[in-house]
């Protein structure tokens, strides 16, 4: 074996292409076929595309099928904290033994193909999942569909969550072109299941095109929410399901988020390709226990109570609008609570845009360097991208009127890092204030570490 450890492997990888991004399916499905797999498991597999709600409907689908009996695979990316949370059997992490032997085996069989980081942990996935022999597998794309290395899968039934603006390096930086580079997922006369409820022409047109049976959130099925009972139904066409208890996941596109897992889930049903359960209605309660024990970290998840901490992965503008309407429902009105946010982002994303989306919500900010990947923005890249944002060193808080009107900040707090962040601000707020962390994955991932050992530790939060 190359290495004994899973961190050895993990960081030869990161070397062994001299792109952290090289998209394209010929590498991997050479390897692929060479490792001895097809393209197809000895079960249904659904596959997950989309901006935003990828890891929602993951998580949703996993959820309620384990609820329903079944031995289910599930692959995710990015990880928050352990590698193996990325590929899971029954929503378990597979341990560091299973994905060194994976991936010694991928090793064996790449030849000269230099993987990339993303295609070496996805072909360890399918390598693990076709020894499981399980009732189903959900793949969720890394980024785009067409040309990422999930696509070399057929597909029994495609997911769409959401088309937005995101990785425009790569992906084009309008709907349509990104709706094409997403619908590249659909396979011949298969079920697609789309969560947007204006999906670009681009992608109904590719649905159209392969014939495919495709259902749209909005036309096909969709939702009514009853907040004052807690409850939700789901009408679509296939059949309606009345007073579903409110997911574990916060927020009313994850009603939205739910309706499309459950259709995913219910048309491989209708179609015979889940296996059976002994009970006459054990779909509905799958759904309804699966939807109640949903675990899924760092969606506008609490990690502090006094003061409030709140961390959320959004990373562009549609995600943004989410976290606005997260913020403006937990929103205390006792008079002079502010909210404060600490935001650290990737390179490659709109920072503009998603603090403008933002602003409305936000009275005071800081703006983080991300050090724990090459993509992430330093402070020193914050001032160069917003000039008229970050001025200086010292701190102005502008009120949330001012923000209405589309205006920044003019002086904000910086920190070299996420960590160092939260140091700050905590030195800074009252108690009764609230903060809520963003930006990206690592930031999330960073803040959370934080707050454990804060909370660990039993140091007091405010100063």
């Amino acid at each position: 074996m190359r290495f004994n450890n899973l961190n050895d492997w993990l960081s030869w990888q990161e070397s062994l292409n001299p792109k952290e991004i090289e998209l394209g399916l010929d590498r991997v499905s050479a390897v692929s076929k060479q490792a001895g797999h097809t393209n197809t498991f000895n079960c249904p597999l659904i596959t997950v595309a989309g901006t935003n709600g990828k890891g929602s409907v993951v998580a949703m689908l996993e959820a309620m099928a384990i609820s329903a009996g079944l031995n289910v695979c599930s692959y995710t990316s990015p990880h928050l904290f352990q590698y193996n949370e990325r590929i899971k059997i029954n929503s378990q992490p597979v341990s560091d033994t299973e994905l060194c032997e994976a991936f010694e085996r991928l090793d064996q069989a790449r030849g000269e193909h230099p993987l990339t980081y993303f295609e070496f942990g996805t072909l360890a996935a399918i390598d693990l999942f076709y020894k499981q022999q399980p009732d189903l597998v959900i793949l969720e794309v890394g980024l785009g569909g067409r040309l990422d290395a999930v696509n070399i899968m057929d597909a029994d039934i495609s997911i769409l969550t959401s088309v937005a603006i995101d990785h425009v390096d790569w992906l084009g930086d309008n709907r349509e072109s990104i709706g094409y580079e997403k619908a590249g997922v659909f396979r011949l006369g298969k079920p697609v299941i789309c969560g947007d409820r204006k999906a670009p022409t681009s992608v109904t047109s590719h649905a159209e095109k392969l014939n495919c049976e495709f259902k749209q959130l909005g036309c096909d099925y969709d939702i009514s929410v009853d907040k004052t009972k807690g409850q939700w139904s789901l009408h679509s066409e296939l059949t309606d399901l009345s007073n579903i208890d409110t997911p574990s996941l916060s927020g009313y596109f994850q009603y939205e988020n739910a309706a499309t897992a459950i259709m995913a889930l219910q048309t491989l049903k209708e179609k015979g390709l889940l296996a059976p359960s002994q009970t006459n209605n054990w779909f509905e309660q799958a759904i309804i226990a699966g939807l109640k024990s949903i675990k899924l970290s760092g969606r506008f998840q609490q990690v502090n109570e006094v003061p409030q901490v709140f961390v959320d992965v959004a990373h562009n503008q549609q995600a943004a609008q989410a976290l606005v309407s997260q913020l403006k429902s937990t929103q205390n009105d006792k008079a002079n609570i502010k909210t404060w946010a600490i935001l650290a982002m990737l390179s490659d994303k709109d920072v503009r845009a998603v603090i403008e989306q933002v602003s409305t919500e936000i009275d005071y900010w800081c703006f983080a360097g991300l050090k724990s990947i090459s993509r992430g923005l330093s402070v020193n890249d914050f001032s160069k991208q917003l000039p008229d944002i970050l001025i200086g060193n010292d701190f102005i808080g502008k009120t949330k009127e001012a923000n209405q009107c589309k205006m920044f900040p003019t002086v904000a707090m910086q920190a070299n890092s996420v960590t160092a962040a939260c140091e700050k601000v905590l030195t800074m707020i009252n108690e009764d204030d609230r903060i809520i962390i963003f930006g990206s994955f690592y930031t999330v991932a960073e803040a959370m570490q934080f707050f454990e050992k804060v909370n660990n530790n039993g140091v007091e939060t405010v100063a």
